[in-house]
């Protein structure tokens, strides 16, 4: 009999990359790309509706959503959503079989959901009770026996929150300092008037959770450089990777993930007409290493594909 994959498809093992990866481990990741989108689909078909719980808006490319006869269709703009396949990327990559997982970002449900499906032990930390209210209830519907764990508070007090718990991954989508402000609540990084005290607690934030990374595992944070009130680049993009550097980790990958257009063709005439101002469609993702990268080849070893 064939053995299927998560989704009901009969899981062929091939010898190509994308066979061997999901998708081509190159620095450049094209979400754009049919196979991408399609398997997208399977993953917000299952039912992660990552935007409950918020109410902040920023523009995004479209997701998908099941409608009342459960077909799945184009759900339009507002809050942002993390996309699955990034995450079950990240998770296969650079995560060992059936590892804990922290996110010190933790925000919608995607990743957490993602992560606990493919068998992975996730830890999300988040600020705002309602957001961890409408993650749990999404748990207890896809997944009610292996629900992820979001966790209540700042991630300042990761340490206290989650003991002396010892993670094989950091994946995480930290706030773009205030590009989307998420809340007003005492700890809101994206509530930050001034960068520099908003880089004082990122990077304490980032310091505790690598004391928390067991050796030889991997950090993965999503990123994108963002502009001042002048429109000048603040380098967000550099100061994540000098964080992480400082606190004992080293850089190891950069990836481009380029996203979907949706919307900039509206918006990018106006503001390259008045400022010259690129309309950007991609995002950072950062990769660093805790220890010694002779160890990689032992500690990682198993198949990506299942």
């Amino acid at each position: 009999m064939a053995k299927l994959d998560l989704f009901g498809k009969i899981d062929n093992v091939k010898t190509t990359l994308r066979g061997k990866f999901i998708v081509p481990p190159f620095s450049v990741l094209d979400a754009r790309q049919g196979y991408w989108q399609r398997r997208k689909r399977r993953w917000l078909g299952l039912g992660i509706q990552s935007e409950i719980g918020r109410e902040a808006k920023t523009y995004n490319d479209h997701t998908w959503c099941k409608d009342k006869l459960g077909k799945v269709r184009a759900r339009g703009e507002g809050t942002s959503i993390f996309d699955p396949v990034l995450s079950e990327l990240m998770y296969r990559w650079f995560c060992p079989d059936r590892g804990k997982i922290l996110d010190p970002f933790a925000g919608g449900s995607v990743r957490g959901i993602v992560a606990n499906l493919l068998g992975y032990d996730y830890t999300g930390i988040e600020l705002r009770e309602e957001q961890v209210i409408a993650n749990v209830e999404q748990g207890h519907e896809i997944l009610p026996d292996n629900i992820p764990k979001w966790l209540f508070g700042d991630s300042s007090d990761v340490c206290s929150l989650v003991g002396a718990n010892q993670f094989d991954f950091i994946f995480s989508c930290p706030p773009y300092y205030n590009l989307e402000v998420y809340s007003n609540l005492k700890g809101e990084l994206s509530s930050c008037k001034d960068y520099k005290k908003f880089l004082h607690h990122y990077r304490n934030i980032i310091t505790r959770c690598l004391s928390l990374l067991k050796d030889d595992r991997f950090a993965c944070f999503v990123v994108s450089n963002i502009r001042d009130k002048k429109g000048f680049y603040l380098n967000f993009c550099n100061d994540t990777i000098n964080a992480f550097e400082k606190s004992g980790a080293h850089f190891y990958n950069e990836i481009i993930l380029v996203t979907a257009i949706g919307s900039l063709p509206i918006r990018v005439g106006k503001q390259f007409v008045a400022g010259r101002k690129i309309g950007k469609t991609h995002q950072n993702i950062l990769v660093f290493y805790k220890g010694d990268p002779k160890n990689i080849k032992k500690n990682f070893l198993q198949k990506v594909v299942k």
